[in-house]
């Protein structure tokens, strides 16, 4: 199988399993969750952005990975965790859903535009190296989890079924 074609057959199949593990495990977890509390581990996920800046490390990655590619994917990433570790630590309401707002708008993009600068650039598999599986692997759970910040960002803000249920008791 051509290599190109074992790399987008490894992104349709992460998205896939990724999607099945998010649907069964992740959103039965925090769909009954406040806000804040349903984001907060997303937050965390994506504070580990900072791995992006490996397309930038020369051995990791080939010479020839196109540097307008790995410029744009690092930095987006960069930016990206900072802004997750600032939403994590920012109050549940306004300015903190403000800011999760700008992390999750910002995260998604720079998804998509390091896809649109990798097929711009005309970027080869073998040239990412041992971040092969960033796009692979790691770039749909994030993709995923940023349509899932969104659902939570645009639910009505009610109290969680467990809180409802504490109060009770």
């Amino acid at each position: 199988m051509p290599s190109q074609l074992c790399f987008f057959v490894s992104i349709v199949f992460s998205f896939i399993a990724w999607g099945i593990v998010i649907a069964r495990y992740v959103w039965p977890e925090l769909r009954n969750r406040q806000r804040a509390e349903a984001l907060r581990p997303l937050f965390v996920l994506h504070s580990f952005r900072f791995v992006g800046l490996a397309f930038l490390v020369p051995g990791v990655v080939s010479s020839d990975l196109p540097s307008a590619f790995a410029h744009s994917a690092a930095y987006g990433d960069i930016i990206a965790a900072t802004l997750a570790l600032l939403s994590l630590l920012s109050p549940p309401h306004g300015v903190g859903v403000a800011t999760a707002w700008i992390f999750n708008l910002w995260g998604s993009i720079d998804l998509l535009n390091a896809f649109y600068q990798a097929n711009h650039a005309g970027l080869l598999a073998g040239q990412l190296g041992a971040t092969y599986f960033i796009p692979t692997l790691v770039v749909p759970l994030l993709l995923i989890t940023h349509g899932l910040a969104f659902r939570i960002l645009l639910q009505p803000q009610n109290e969680s079924l467990k809180s409802r249920h504490s109060a009770v008791s």
